[in-house]
């Protein structure tokens, strides 16, 4: 029997074996608690497209597990009580993004959090938040477009006890339920959010139980240093010391006839420090698409860019935080003022990755990334039935998602990885419409040595009257490729009525009137290239050629791929019209932005698209 001592992790007083047992055990609890929430809720937007994110936090509210940025400390300063007034069985809950610095975004966003004691000490947090159906607001869904402050959009619930000491505040969730257009979907996921931080409660319990409190609290701060340590040496090799590099792209518009809305970042290193600074971004906008960005979360956001590019076994935490400072402008469309309305901050959410990952790409050598597709589209379809029930449904879309260095883009797919689709045979048993087609768009995707995914298409019959609204982007801003690849196609959406009139639609609307009979078809946009399209492997254009995903016009421009009559690469046609493009082209850009026009004429064409489609639908 060996004697030997086991190894402790630096200057913590935990052994190796111990630590990684006590993370990979948190790692899974992460998933389980998202599990436990899509099992017991009952809205789609959660049950079938998993729009909710866990975390798993210390007794300093720093998250040692989880998905976004930690902000307890910012809700436990906007409730009414002090931390040492917390008691063993109470949740916290809030769904005020400015009451908890963004941790939630926007309404629709319930937070619950529990302070998790053992042997009446404070050993940490577990918190989950969800996308509930409605909170209420002017429109259903509580996202509207035109909306001027966040008063509009629900009802807004301050940090307080939900849950006190195990026992349900019963009438405040009654309350805020009442104040929903779906109250039933928002008590039932309101309680699902609150069992899925009890399953991390109880995961905790028995590592206490297993281990002893000490090792536990011991190991969290271990594994926050680990992954600080892990961060260090990322910053050392891949972000140069001294230069300064920056990035700018555009959010189209805010649905009320401003834009383009401009983000700017500015990255450099100066010693273990990155600086990332968003001055000279535009100012906060009267509609709806404000960002409310967590410095916190942002700070997760880099560190994860890092990490999953370069060294994807290690833990994502609050450990790295204090290598990275952060300047967010005050009013700016980042960091808006209260009451600023947020509803639909998901483009300018969706913008801050691509123009983060755009600036790494200018200062990492041999790693670039293009642009997306830009925001998380959505679509809310409401009304009475012809029964006289109402109905209310909200899904979320996706796009094209970027090439990256070695790999095609994914087609029709969520920036957020966990995320699915909603089955249409759900949507059609539970609401009013048919599916006539969920399809990939061809030709979408930005060419490239790596293609841009492609964006989908998603053709709606509605069965009853009602209303629609909607928000996506990169209808006027294309997602830009890469290192030679070629831009993505812009978004489009269309509304066919059921007398064959047809509308084209802004990206962004709200409350549109439909018929039975009409048709909606959404279109969304693709993801940029990466790479020399002429480098792409001909056999691999003419197999996405016979799959549809490439037409035969496309695979000749773009990649100079000519087929037979078979479908089969000709090869001598190939090399010729391959030599012909690089004989007449100017050469590979470094960023291919398509075929934008000027500022001011794209600021025109914003305003004379939202004025135009006022007047129709007025």
């Amino acid at each position: 029997m060996s004697n030997s001592t086991p190894a402790f992790v630096g200057e913590h007083d935990v052994d190796q074996t111990t630590l990684d047992i006590i993370e990979s055990t948190l790692s899974n609890t992460r998933e389980e608690m998202d599990r436990v929430v899509e099992t017991t809720a009952i809205s789609p937007v959660i049950r079938e497209q998993s729009d909710q994110f866990p975390l798993i936090a210390d007794a300093e509210g720093r998250m040692v597990m989880g998905q976004f940025g930690s902000a307890i400390d910012t809700i436990l300063e906007n409730s009414p009580f002090e931390r040492e007034d917390l008691e063993d069985g109470d949740v916290i809950a809030t769904n005020d993004p400015y009451m908890c610095a963004g941790a939630v975004s926007h309404t629709p966003d319930m937070l619950l959090l529990r302070p998790i004691f053992y042997e009446d000490d404070l050993v940490g947090f577990s918190s989950q938040w969800g996308n509930l159906m409605d909170v209420g607001g002017k429109t259903p869904g509580s996202m509207p477009v035109q909306a001027s402050t966040i008063f509009e959009e629900g009802m807004r619930l301050p940090p307080v006890k939900l849950y006190k000491q195990g026992e349900i505040d019963s009438e405040l969730l009654r309350s805020f339920a009442h104040n929903t257009r779906l109250p039933e979907h928002a008590e039932a996921d309101i309680k699902a959010l609150a069992a899925g931080t009890k399953a991390a409660e109880t995961r905790v319990h028995e590592l206490c139980d297993r281990f002893g409190k000490e090792t536990y609290v011991e190991a969290c701060d271990a594994i926050l240093d680990r992954t600080r340590d892990g961060m260090v040496d990322l910053i050392h090799e891949f972000i140069p010391e001294g230069e300064r590099y920056t990035f700018e792209d555009y959010v189209d518009d805010d649905g009320m006839g401003n834009g383009p809305i401009k983000l700017h970042l500015e990255i450099y290193r100066e010693g273990e420090t990155v600086y990332l600074d968003w001055t000279g971004t535009d100012e906060q906008v009267p509609g709806t698409v404000n960002f409310l960005l967590n410095e916190k979360m942002f700070k997760m956001f880099t560190g994860v860019f890092l990490i999953m590019a370069f060294d994807p076994l290690l833990t994502f935490n609050d450990g790295y935080y204090d290598l990275f400072e952060v300047t967010l402008p005050e009013g700016s469309v980042i960091q808006p003022e209260f009451p600023a309305p947020l509803g639909n901050r998901l483009p300018l959410m969706a913008r801050q990755f691509d123009v983060l990952q755009a600036t790494f790409s200018k200062l990492i050598d041999g790693f670039s990334v293009a642009g997306s597709y830009g925001t998380s589209p959505n679509l809310v379809y409401a009304g009475t039935d012809s029964d006289g029930n109402e109905f209310q449904m909200l899904e979320i879309l996706y796009g094209g998602i970027p090439a990256r260095p070695g790999g095609d883009g994914l087609d029709g797919h969520s920036w957020w990885p966990l995320f699915r689709t909603v089955p249409a045979e759900y949507q059609e048993a539970y609401y009013p419409l048919t599916i006539d087609e969920y399809s990939t768009r061809a030709d979408t995707g930005g060419a490239g040595e790596f293609r841009g995914g492609h964006g989908i298409t998603k053709v709606y019959t509605f069965e009853e009257d009602g209303a629609i609204t909607f928000q996506d982007d990169r209808a006027h801003t294309y997602p830009w490729g890469v290192d030679g690849g070629k831009h993505a196609q812009t978004s489009e959406k269309k509304l066919i009525r059921a007398d064959g009139t047809e509308a084209e639609l802004p990206s962004k609307v709200e409350n549109v009137v439909v018929a039975a009979g009409d048709k909606l078809v959404f279109s969304t946009a693709g993801g940029g290239g990466l790479g020399d399209p002429l480098e792409r492997e001909a056999a691999v254009v003419a197999e996405e050629v016979e799959r549809g995903l490439l037409t035969e016009t496309a695979a000749r421009s773009d990649f100079g791929v000519v087929l037979t009559e078979d479908g089969t690469v000709d090869e001598a046609a190939t090399d010729d019209q391959r030599d012909e493009i690089r004989a007449n082209r100017d050469g590979l850009q470094k960023f291919d932005y398509g075929p934008l026009p000027d500022d001011e004429t794209l600021e025109a064409r914003i305003a004379d698209e939202r004025r135009a489609f006022e007047n129709r639908n007025n």
